[in-house]
């Protein structure tokens, strides 16, 4: 596994003001991106590619079912692929983190945390909730976005 850090801000503080938060899992409907059609592809390559369990959570995919969107836990993890680019991602104060050859964008939600992949040619969100103050989500997750969404800066030859 190897972190190396992108020139944001320390995620730890984020992580810490989200591990305060307390509030339960809640499952409930979650918006399914709509992509176009080439990220469209990328997204259900990564779909097939996912884990049954991430951080000891089972799959539980999130209503509306769509390839687009993946669930572990009650809502603990959930992935979308093929979302719009965060607006805060150009800011001065964005914050992020590099897990095992993905960057993540992060930001802090009321109850948990949102991650964003970086330079890869369609965004895949992963929210954590506060149960969640390390990476091992995003570290389980790497390996199939890092397989199934190239970089921006990948060759098309």
């Amino acid at each position: 596994m190897t972190h190396r850090r992108l020139p944001f801000l320390p995620l730890a503080a984020v992580l810490l003001a989200a591990a305060g938060c307390s509030s339960p899992d809640a499952a409930g409907p979650v918006a399914v991106p709509a992509p176009p059609a080439e990220e469209k592809t990328l997204c259900l390559a990564l779909h097939r590619a996912l884990p049954q369990a991430v951080a000891g959570e089972s799959r539980r995919d999130p209503a509306p079912r769509s390839e687009l969107t993946a669930g572990w836990g009650d809502a603990a993890i959930v992935l979308r692929c093929g979302v719009p680019r965060p607006a805060g991602l150009g800011s001065t104060q964005a914050d992020g983190v590099e897990v095992n050859g993905v960057g993540w964008f992060s930001e802090e939600l009321e109850d948990g945390v949102r991650f964003t992949t970086t330079y890869r040619r369609t965004y895949v969100e992963v929210t954590l909730s506060d149960r969640f103050t390390d990476m091992g989500p995003l570290t389980e997750l790497a390996e199939p976005v890092a397989r199934t969404v190239p970089s921006r800066f990948a060759s098309t030859d």
